[in-house]
């Protein structure tokens, strides 16, 4: 079976394509020895090299096979692995000998003479053997690597070596044919980078073929190939394979993740060779893609440089033709007119300089940077303070080894010292990829701020605007390159790459506010004063997104936590930094290759592939349970050794567990090919596995998906049609000006107001033309240091008039988001005019001056008596509007805590600017007021927020910042913050997740309330609960079955959990210092799952009758579960039924949330289409619920409990509108305390935060979250009064509440025995599935009870809701609230 389903499926190959022998033909030697013998060893003719032998995967005899049902079917029939030229083929080969099966990509034509690129030469003495490297580039762009180790023979075999000396042994040959050594060459062809660990390969092969006869070097290279073909390429990650060669151990390392390259060179060979100076020089080269050739007497350097500098322009990648080392013969390739880049030998630097013009020619011994033309480097500068910072950091930098490990005694065991080689290599490669990671960044930072995302839009103009003059030029060239394009497409998919996390770990606090609240981009006076205080920065400006304005409007006081430790670790990392960040190096792990047994027969690989799925298991079986990092490697590997042994099944029972543990390293088109390949009795097989099936659908799905969404970068450009409202939606947003829709919307009806409802392309081009030239002028705002002294730094000058008289002398006035001042003319000074928040009055007016009447605006203060005055003529009036919705802003920013409305206003302001500008018409102020619109809600709405509100509303945030329309508020949860050792400090900050729509979750830092992370994408389904596990992940359920895993740290999904088959709808924690953490999850279909945090695995699960769980919660070792018409409280493995009996059997709605008060013995429950929250007595369940209304609500949606108080979110009237409502009800009087006004649209999520703070989200209308205090709740939650609810253990009964002796229930009783085998879910591995007492396993019935299972009952309480037509029972309804309040549980 697994040799029928090998042969369809296409394995992958391990870390070796082919192996190749190279040197001269037998012929040409037989003849070498004529002409030696005629003129002597001093005159021997150069030869043509040829390959000689091929080896590529798979090595196996065939005349020894595997033995039947050994499961050795992806071995195929043994074939002599060789190649010959055509001419040589009819008469050397015999007739069973197949032509070799090539890799694509390798040219056998043109590899001998790149392994031997300065030619052939038989020499009259041995030469130390030497290696170089190949990169192999096929039609597709797809790079192999070569290394290649030349070695010379003596031409008889009577020189043998000893200890690597060439001994005599017979006197044989004659004199002159003694000294004839000829060279060979191995070459090894790797379809990753792996320089380091095959030339160490290569050099421990070398050893061999020394000491062998002619006869047998085909013997050992084949014995070598087939050990490097047997090795498997490691996955992206910690864990490095070792492979014992003997006599070095040779370590494969592994990528450091999917996005980035392997890295298995010294990447400081470049900064020993090269100034920092020309380093950046050949950079700049590469970023606009010029054509380059490097030059060495070192054919090994050409490659090894090179390949230096593309790792040090990762992310961004080099999308040319790469030839590293060019032979004499292949010298015309420089010729080519596109760009390239190529490496030549040190001779050849004469001849390609003069025969090419307009190539870069990089000379690596000399350190030099040159230019083929007689003219110098036309190369433009890199932008000078990215360039600056990167020399001084380079210098920095300890790149002398001995310097490093001088205080280390020597080593005595040579791979000791190759590991501590290793080590410190490491540590430096990381040091450089940081700085270079961080040139880039410094350079390409600001990208961003020009980008349109929705429609896939760079503003290249715009961008090269705000670059300094000096570096324009540079700017230019590289924005028209193959390799910037690729780094667009990369930034418009918001790919989180080595670039997108430095970018976001290294953000300025502006930066981060100013991602909240977008507002148009302006220069802060921060950024003002520093370009002033610098003369390198005042000559190369940068521009920056605006900070919000959080001073006025107060913030939850959370103290930030390791403020002053973040503060220490992030400066050395800004932009002006001049330091190397501290990067320790990565913890990494190793794991051993057992050894290839020989001779290569199906039986020994066999054993070899059991010796690996051995150690892999021990190595699993060894990991601590919270290691999900190294057991998804092992995962990997062992799932693809099962593959290679043609064992599909358990190869898939392993990626199914890597799936959930690590979806970025999941190999989805292998497992895909591997389903396909599967015989009907083996897939069948699988499919009977729910955990399995679910993989498949998944993988097999994949190909079947919609077509590829366009990822073209389209430049903006500017409309050459009438647009009517959606295209000129569009086109606004391409532009950059404005991303909200409704503001679009305004801005559309000012444009056209008294004519058809289309804009014409001179109107666009008119008011984006008058935007830009008012950005400009803001970003040429120069102001002397005695204003800047009066101005908050987070403050930006929004708008200028020209120079007016006022009544306060004789100047501008300006605009911030905070006050108005006046700029005086003479000698410049500042005379403060108002704040907006001090604003009592504002008047278009006209005044008398001589014989006219001068248009004037007045402006009175609250704290001023005197009235300022500026005769602002023909700007009177877009002033007048200007300053009135900068007011209407701040008065909204300052009621409802939202600093939004400020920056809202500030881009209505703008726009009214552009607007009069742009239509210069008797009716463009009249135009510009369509855009008051806060002016307009403050005098047509009342804004007056009811005292409660306002005193308990601390602070609103819109996770919504930057999107085209608001999104709701599906799920928040709060994390708080701690310090650990291992992780960044800005993960000690405790946190907000914010779950939006389409699988989106924004997280922000809770200690300042800015945002920390913009988005996380979990799936594109709608999201519906949130946990956080072990301090270290964020579990997410959603509404397509599957549980997404969040890692803190490093803020990515990678792992999933699928064994849901219905909406995720619950997740509950259970921690305990005796048992690994376990968590609880529940699905709309009724069932609920146990999850050992640790392995990831289903421990136990049971199913719920009935659809409509949505929710569970542990209280006391139970778990209770709100399941639409009932509320069930499970525990144990004997299910009973507790109903009440009474006047609540109607079905007509259903329970949306609960909350159990332990404490005071009582259950909370809200329904929906209810007004009501009821509350039942856990002493006497029969009693009819308590009764707590909800005046003016008319919709519940969510319900949580905050110390003594029940926080109820929904839908309620307010001020004669439908509004988002929040009652808060003391939980031991049973009454609403406040009514909290909270949002325009419902409260659809409350969370809460260390019992201090309760935040809500709305609806899509506003889709914003509020902060509440929660207040002083008197003594904690642990010091209530009130009856406990004791528990007895019946001998039938189980443990159930002690009730009332008047009680009026029935019991319902069912027993059920459960099969106490694990889960359905079953992961490949050596580890026991662990089980779990707290919740069954899938219940069968049985025909009674056992022992065991009555002394392990289960109370399950079905609590209906009330019915539909309870309010026609008024009297009985009252009563029974008399009754509940006579109760001694409610004082």
């Amino acid at each position: 079976m697994a040799e029928t389903a090998s042969q369809h499926l296409a394995l992958p190959s391990g870390l070796l394509e082919l192996c190749a022998l190279l040197g001269p033909p037998r012929d040409s030697l037989r003849g070498l020895e004529q002409v030696a013998r005629r003129r002597g060893s001093q005159s021997l003719p150069c030869l043509d090299p040829e390959v000689l032998s091929v080896f590529a995967p798979p090595f196996v005899s065939g005349a020894d096979g595997p033995p039947a049902g050994a499961g050795s079917g992806t071995l195929s029939k043994a074939k002599r692995r060789s190649f010959r030229k055509k001419r040589e083929k009819a008469k050397a080969e015999p007739r069973d000998a197949e032509d070799v099966s090539v890799p694509n990509g390798v040219d056998l034509l043109a590899l001998p003479q790149l392994c031997f690129p300065g030619g052939l030469s038989v020499a009259s003495e041995p030469k130390e053997d030497c290696v170089h490297f190949l990169v192999l580039t096929d039609v597709c762009g797809n790079r192999t690597y070569g290394v290649v180790a030349q070695y010379h023979r003596p031409l008889h075999d009577d020189y043998c070596f000893y200890n690597g000396k060439p001994h005599w042994e017979s006197s044989g040959p004659t004199a002159s044919t003694a000294g004839c050594f000829v060279p060979y060459a191995v070459c090894v062809v790797s379809r990753f980078p792996y320089y380091n660990a095959l030339r160490d390969c290569l050099s421990c092969l070398l050893v061999h073929l020394k000491l062998c006869k002619d006869f047998e070097v085909d013997n050992h290279i084949k014995d070598f190939a087939a050990k490097l073909s047997l090795i498997p390429s490691p996955p992206p990650g910690p864990l490095h394979l070792v492979f014992n060669m003997k006599p070095l151990q040779v370590v494969f390392p592994s990528r450091a993740d999917p996005e980035s390259p392997v890295i298995d060179l010294d990447l400081h060979l470049p900064l020993l060779c090269f100034r920092p100076e020309k380093v950046l020089q050949v950079l700049t080269c590469l970023l606009t893609e010029r054509r380059i050739v490097f030059f060495s007497a070192s054919w090994a350097l050409l490659a090894l440089v090179a390949e230096c500098f593309l790792v040090y322009l990762h992310p961004l990648r080099w999308p040319h033709t790469f030839v590293p080392v060019l032979s004499g013969q292949m010298l015309d390739f420089v010729m080519a007119p596109t760009s390239f880049l190529m490496g030549c030998h040190l001779s050849h630097f004469e001849e390609v300089s003069k025969e090419a013009d307009g190539l870069v020619l990089v000379n690596i011994d000399a350190g030099s940077v040159t230019s083929s033309s007689d003219e110098d480097v036309d190369v433009p500068d890199i932008p000078l303070l990215a360039a600056q910072t990167f020399v001084q950091r380079v210098q920095s930098l300890q790149l002398h080894r001995e310097l490093d490990l001088a205080h280390l005694g020597a080593s005595t065991d040579l791979n000791e010292g190759r590991t501590r080689r290793r080590a410190w290599q490491q540590r430096l490669n990381g040091q450089i990829q940081q700085l270079t990671l961080q040139l880039l960044v410094s350079v390409f930072r600001e990208v961003k701020n020009h980008l349109n995302y929705e429609h896939r839009v760079f503003n290249s103009e715009e961008f090269l605007k705000t670059r300094a003059p000096g570096d324009q030029r540079f700017y230019k060239q590289v924005l028209d390159t193959y390799t910037f394009h690729s780094f667009l497409k990369a930034r418009l998919s918001h790919r989180m790459d080595a670039f997108a996390q430095l970018d976001l770990s290294t953000q300025s606090e502006e930066d981060r506010i100013g991602d909240m609240l977008v507002s148009p981009r302006r220069p802060t006076m921060g950024k003002i004063a520093s370009r002033k205080a610098s003369p390198q920065r005042a000559a190369h400006r940068r521009m920056v997104v605006s900070m919000p304005n959080l001073q006025d409007i107060a913030v939850p006081e959370l103290p930030p936590r390791n403020a002053s430790l973040r503060d220490d670790i992030l400066g050395g990392c800004g932009r002006g930094s001049s330091s190397v960040l501290d990067v320790s190096p990565r913890p990494t792990h190793t794991f051993k290759i057992p050894e290839v047994h020989f001779p290569l027969v199906g039986q020994c690989v066999q054993a070899y592939y059991a010796d690996c799925v051995a150690l892999l298991s021990k190595a699993m079986s060894c990991l601590a349970p919270d290691n999900s990092v190294l057991l998804a490697r092992y995962f990997y590997l062992r799932g693809l050794v099962r593959l290679m042994q043609g064992q599909l099944l358990d190869a898939l029972l392993d990626f199914q567990s890597l799936y959930k543990t690590d979806l970025r390293i999941f190999p989805a088109d292998l497992v895909r090919c591997a389903v396909q390949s599967m015989a009907g009795p083996v897939r069948a097989q699988a499919e009977s596995r729910p955990e399995l099936r679910r993989l498949i659908s998944e993988v097999l799905e994949q190909p079947g998906e919609a077509l590829k969404a366009d990822d073209r970068v389209k430049h903006f450009e500017l409309p050459s049609k009438h647009m009517g409202l959606d295209e000129f939606v569009r086109r606004v947003q391409e532009s950059g000006i404005v991303r909200d829709v409704n503001i679009i919307s305004r801005l559309f009806e000012a444009l056209t107001v008294g004519q058809q409802k289309l804009i014409d392309p001179e109107t666009f081009k008119d008011f984006y033309t008058c935007w830009k030239e008012a950005e400009a002028e803001a970003q040429e705002a120069s102001l002397p240091a005695s204003v800047l002294a009066h101005l908050d730094k987070s403050e930006y000058v929004y708008k200028l008039s020209r120079s007016v008289k006022t009544s306060r002398g004789v100047g501008k006035i300006a605009m911030t988001q905070k006050r108005l001042f006046l700029l005086t003319e003479g000698k410049p000074g500042y005379v403060d005019i108002t704040t907006f928040r001090d604003l009592e009055e504002v008047r278009s007016t006209t005044v008398a001056v001589l014989f006219l009447r001068v248009p004037t605006l007045k402006i009175k203060t609250v704290s001023k008596k005197e009235v300022f005055e500026a005769n602002l003529k023909s700007e009177c009036d877009l002033w007048h509007l200007m300053v009135k919705e900068m007011w209407a802003g701040k008065t909204l920013a300052d009621t409802h805590k939202d600093p939004q409305y400020v920056q809202q206003a500030l881009t209505h302001v703008l726009l009214m600017d552009a607007v009069v500008g742009a239509l210069q018409s008797p009716g463009a102020i009249y135009a510009a007021s369509k855009l008051a619109h806060f002016d307009r809600m403050k005098s047509e709405v009342p804004t007056a927020v009811p005292k409660t509100t306002a005193e308990t509303l601390r602070h609103k945030i819109n996770p919504s910042a930057g999107e085209t329309v608001p999104q709701a508020v599906d799920v928040l949860l709060y994390t708080p913050g701690h310090l650990d050792p291992a992780e960044k400090v800005g993960d000690a900050h405790p946190k907000l997740w914010c779950a939006l729509h389409q699988g989106k979750v924004v997280v922000f830092d809770a200690s300042s309330w800015t945002l920390h992370q913009h988005c996380v994408r979990v799936g594109a389904s709608k999201l519906n609960c949130m946990a956080v596990v072990e301090r270290s992940q964020v579990w997410v359920g959603s509404e397509d079955s599957v549980i997404y895993i969040i890692s803190i740290h490093s803020m990515s999904c990678n792992k999933q959990l699928t064994d849901h088959r219905a909406s995720v709808t619950g997740l509950v924690v259970r921690d305990g210092p005796e048992a690994p953490s376990q968590v609880y999850s529940c699905s709309v279909d009724g069932t609920v799952l146990v999850w050992n945090v640790g392995t990831l695995r289903v421990t136990s699960r049971f199913q719920l009758s009935g659809d409509g769980l949505t929710a569970i919660s542990l209280h006391g070792g139970h778990l209770w579960c709100c399941t639409g018409n009932s509320i069930v409280v499970v525990s144990g493995c004997l299910r009973q039924e507790l109903k009440i009996d009474g006047g609540f059997q109607e079905r007509g709605t259903s329970f949306v949330a609960f909350q159990l008060i332990p404490e005071q013995a009582q259950l909370w429950a809200v329904c929906s289409g209810y007004d009501d929250v009821y509350v039942w007595g856990l002493e006497d369940l029969a009693r009819p619920p308590g009764r707590v209304h909800l005046p003016d609500c008319s919709e519940v949606h969510c319900m949580i409990r905050v110390k003594r108080q029940i926080w109820v979110g929904g839908t309620g009237l307010a001020q004669g509108r439908p509004k988002g409502k929040i009652y808060v009800i003391d939980a031991e009087r049973r009454t609403v305390e406040k009514e909290l006004v909270a949002h325009a649209d419902t409260v659809r999520t409350l969370c809460s935060a260390e019992g201090r703070y309760v935040l809500s989200g709305s609806g899509a209308e506003e889709g914003k979250i509020a902060i509440w205090t929660v207040g002083d709740a008197g003594k904690s939650d642990l010091s209530w009064e009130g009856p406990q609810v004791s528990w007895i253990r019946g001998a039938d009964t189980g443990a159930v509440p002690a009730l009332a002796p008047d009680a009026r229930i029935k019991w319902a009783q069912k027993a059920f025995t459960f099969d106490s085998r694990p889960s359905d879910v079953h992961t490949a591995g050596d580890r026991t599935p662990e089980t779990s007492s707290a919740v069954p396993p899938r219940p069968r019935e049985a025909a009674a009870p056992t022992a065991t299972a009555r002394n392990e009952s289960t109370e399950r309480w079905l609590m209906r809701p009330p019915s539909p037509r309870h309010q026609s029972r008024r009297a009985v309804t009252e009563k029974n609230e008399e009754h509940a309040n006579s109760s001694p549980a409610v004082r």
